[in-house]
């Protein structure tokens, strides 16, 4: 039975990993909150490692759904497409560099000073309200656009405008330069890498700060989103191999035939149901804006300050 119970708190975690990671809403937020109802039985080393190597099973749903794209040696594609692929994964390398040399430096000294309830919930309301406002100037923008009749840009010139009952993509064609991750540039993939940085800090979430420089650097939010998958890649691999090497420096190659079972449900969940919310993120952002995520974050925000602070659980500065 105790096993079972465990399972069953994996699973559930799984699934809180797998749509927070992608949907910009802060999987640490709702990871915190989370934690203070679905405690796992496990030594706090297995825990640490647990957070983050279910993240592979998200990753592995990014590679599934994205496998030809992001595949340079598919047999179905050209030479062009193969180049083309190459460079993709090259803009995804110079995007990775800035996260990367950040969080070596300052990983640690951000979860001493910040990895607090506070911290996650300022961070939530701050990039909400950044979505919300981001959103608003986008919309006038795409109005204005409409109005004066711009040309439009790329694939997406065949199709009509908002307004017209289809997916608007004539708008964002006319909006934002760059419409397909195949046409972003190595320094807009440092740019998006720079933005990446800021979700070193709790309750940032990695792809809403991503989602928000693509848009500021002239993505469309397809594009922003997609490019904000690829990123995680590398990125969410090489930190789930750091946790495994620090994990076995601390503990050794043992773990428990509940461990066992608790790492495997929640990556064969978070893999499952991250798919699903890929899914979902994309086919909604054909339609709709960033602002009911924007909207989430606050009330989420607003909940994490009210519950920490009924409950005398906030930690201000560490």
């Amino acid at each position: 039975m105790d096993i079972f119970i465990e399972i069953l708190k994996a699973f559930f975690i799984g699934v809180v990993e797998g749509i927070t990671e992608w949907l910009p809403i802060s999987s640490t937020g709702h990871m915190i909150l989370v934690d203070e109802f679905v405690k796992l039985q496990v030594s706090e080393e297995f825990l640490a490692l647990f957070l983050v190597v279910i993240q592979i099973g998200a990753i592995v749903a990014v590679l599934a759904l994205y496998f030809h794209k992001l595949n340079p040696f598919s047999p179905k594609k050209d030479a062009a497409q193969k180049r083309s692929t190459w460079r993709l994964w090259g803009m995804v390398v110079v995007g990775c560099i800035p996260a990367a040399v950040v969080g070596f430096l300052l990983d640690d000294w951000v979860n001493e000073h910040f990895y607090n309830a506070f911290t996650v919930a300022v961070a939530l309301i701050l990039y909400g309200v950044v979505f919300i406002v981001l959103e608003w100037r986008n919309r006038v923008r795409e109005r204005k656009v409409l109005a004066e009749g711009a040309p439009v840009r790329g694939k997406h010139a065949r199709h009509a405008a908002i307004g017209a009952g289809n997916d608007g993509d004539e708008a964002e064609a006319a909006l934002f330069r760059i419409t397909d991750t195949d046409d972003i540039d190595w320094k807009t993939a440092l740019g998006i890498g720079c933005f990446q940085c800021l979700a070193i800090v709790p309750g940032t979430s990695r792809s809403g700060s991503t989602i928000i420089g693509g848009m500021l650097l002239g993505c469309s939010r397809t594009v922003a989103a997609e490019f904000t998958f690829f990123l995680a890649i590398p990125i969410m691999f090489g930190w789930g191999l750091v946790k495994c090497v620090k994990y076995v420096a601390e503990v050794g190659l043992t773990m428990t035939g509940v461990e066992m079972a608790v790492l495997g449900v929640g990556i064969v969940t978070a893999f499952a149901v991250s798919v699903v919310a890929i899914k979902f993120l994309m086919g909604y952002i054909k339609r709709n804006d960033f602002t009911a995520f924007g909207i989430y974050r606050i009330v989420l925000g607003a909940a994490v300050i009210a519950y920490f602070a009924i409950t005398g659980g906030f930690a201000i500065g560490g």
